[in-house]
């Protein structure tokens, strides 16, 4: 008998990709993709991306936070997050990036996550801790992953190599620059909130097996305050932004994601 969550899964994954090739025919077109059609069909794959996820995460005994559960709801989140901030910028060429992201963690967290692993049960300020933190890992991951396109915007244009579609796709390097910073920006406050409630709601927060964790993102936290101190006080931007971008998200990834992957994969019996 097919189960609830696959079918889910694949009427999820035909919304993702009725809205990218409904986006890349018009693009290839050169003709502007209609906004409520992909919002339609991106929201109709959300949806149903948090049904499966709703079915995965949400037992008897709290929330199962398995690295490929939070994978899939951090992918799906992103999409979520391109989408609205393509209603105010003229971003809406990125969400070409966010939907097959969206769909590859949907694909991992439904057919990788561990059910039977046992479920530690948790309060209230804590799923509201991890729930914080899974947010502003979000939105400092698409921070990443857009300086990463500046970089190479950047590059390509520096070389008047104005042929390659996907350069031509992106908006102009000032609106990409002002989209960077407001993703910093608000990243960097959900993750000081998230740290706030992990001071407050945890009982030690520097206990051995947080120790990784609490370390890395704090100095997450101390690269991403310094970039922004320097771009508004000093103007910092264009290739010190991106590397302090990128500096900032992969100490995330090791005090997150690596820890999540060591405890569940390597030292679990």
């Amino acid at each position: 008998m097919i189960s609830l969550p696959l079918v889910y899964t694949i009427l999820a994954l035909l919304a993702y990709s009725t809205s990218f090739c409904y986006v890349v025919a018009h693009f290839m077109e050169k003709s502007e993709p209609n906004r409520w059609v992909v919002g339609f069909s991106v929201l109709l794959g959300l949806m149903l991306h948090a049904s499966v996820l709703y079915h995965d995460m949400l037992t008897p005994m709290g929330i199962h936070y398995d690295v490929f559960n939070v994978v899939s709801f951090t992918s799906g989140f992103m999409l979520l997050l391109s989408l609205l901030f393509s209603t105010y910028r003229p971003v809406l060429g990125l969400n070409l990036i966010a939907i097959p992201v969206a769909a590859t963690g949907l694909i991992l967290g439904f057919a990788l996550s561990q059910p039977k692993l046992s479920i530690t049960a948790s309060s209230l300020g804590l799923d509201l801790h991890i729930i914080l933190s899974l947010s502003a890992y979000t939105v400092l991951f698409m921070a990443a992953i857009h300086a990463m396109l500046l970089w190479f915007q950047n590059r390509e244009l520096k070389k008047k190599n104005k042929k390659r579609l996907w350069v031509n796709l992106l908006p102009s390097l000032q609106t990409m620059e002002s989209l960077l910073f407001d993703l910093l920006i608000t990243g960097f406050v959900i993750l000081t909130i998230a740290l706030g409630f992990g001071f407050f709601t945890i009982d030690n927060f520097f206990a051995q097996h947080l120790a990784h964790k609490t370390v890395f993102s704090l100095m997450s936290w101390w690269v991403y305050a310094v970039l922004l101190v320097g771009h508004y006080a000093f103007g910092w931007r264009g290739q010190k932004a991106i590397r302090f971008t990128l500096i900032g998200f992969s100490l995330l990834v090791l005090g997150f994601i690596g820890s999540k992957f060591v405890l569940e994969m390597i030292l679990s019996p």
